[in-house]
């Protein structure tokens, strides 16, 4: 299947879900793929990622789904898997999630990239673009705003970003902001590679404490962040993920009495 981003076009296999096109790569031929993105000489290519509750967000948000349409999406998380065996009869071949998939796509980057960094607070962006450094030194880290600037400067923003000519682009705004950020102000001749990292400076920075592996393999990291911060993610989890599994029903349904109604 052929996948628009911005002036670049790719070939990718794809699954849907609840109306979006989301690539179904293991590890390896994730890493492959989105490195050679990084290697195009011309263009610009988006990556975003879809996990439950981003799938409830697209679901009320139009502009947003519009977003992730024009960008490729990569599979986050239990929920889409469930989603993946009701529509598609196999989860994903990998769980892709931005905070495991991005620092271990540096590393496979052995070519030295230079890197910009948008979002979080500045000093955790500020932390986040050391731990990189550490990470993979080879590698260039430049950062280039937190993530709470006035919006009305956003244009000043994406002029330090085509200055610096980075390879790759890493924006940490949260979802649906940040997805529907670059889609607004970042253009090809920004960087070859954007990709939309949610709160990953938080858990690079040390900020916001991982699982322990044994939960993640199991994935049950999302049980682990609900006590971390019950809170503020009560309802994402405790009453997301039912309304999560509710689209997928009756998307399912939908599909089986040959309509689409994109879950909505």
């Amino acid at each position: 299947m052929n996948v628009q981003s911005r002036s670049t076009v790719i070939k990718a296999s794809q699954r849907d879900i609840l109306g979006l096109p989301v690539c179904d790569l293991d590890w390896a031929g994730a890493f492959d793929f989105v490195s050679g993105l990084a290697e195009m000489p011309i263009g610009q290519t988006t990556i975003a990622f879809l996990n439950a509750n981003n799938a409830n967000l697209m679901l009320r948000d139009d502009e947003y789904r519009s977003a992730l349409e024009r960008q490729i999406v990569l599979p986050d998380g239990h929920g889409v898997d469930i989603a993946s065996q009701v529509f598609h009869g196999s989860s994903f071949p990998a769980n892709l999630n931005g905070t495991d998939f991005v620092p271990a796509l540096l590393t496979y980057m052995a070519k030295p990239k230079r890197v910009a960094l948008i979002g979080a607070e500045q000093e955790v962006l500020q932390l986040a673009a050391q731990k990189f450094r550490e990470h993979t030194p080879w590698h260039e880290f430049h950062a280039i705003s937190d993530g709470f600037f006035d919006k009305k400067e956003s244009d000043a923003v994406v002029e330090r970003v085509r200055r610096l000519a980075p390879d790759i682009l890493l924006v940490a705004m949260g979802t649906p902001v940040q997805e529907k950020w670059i889609d607004r102000y970042v253009s090809p001749g920004h960087a070859r590679l954007v990709i939309s990292v949610g709160a990953l400076f938080d858990f690079v920075a040390g900020r916001v404490p991982r699982a322990p592996a044994r939960m993640r393999k199991l994935r049950l990291e999302w049980l682990f962040r609900l006590a971390q911060e019950p809170n503020r993610l009560w309802y994402r989890y405790v009453v997301g993920n039912p309304v999560f599994l509710y689209h997928v029903a009756r998307y399912k349904f939908g599909t089986l009495l040959g309509r689409n109604d994109n879950g909505a």
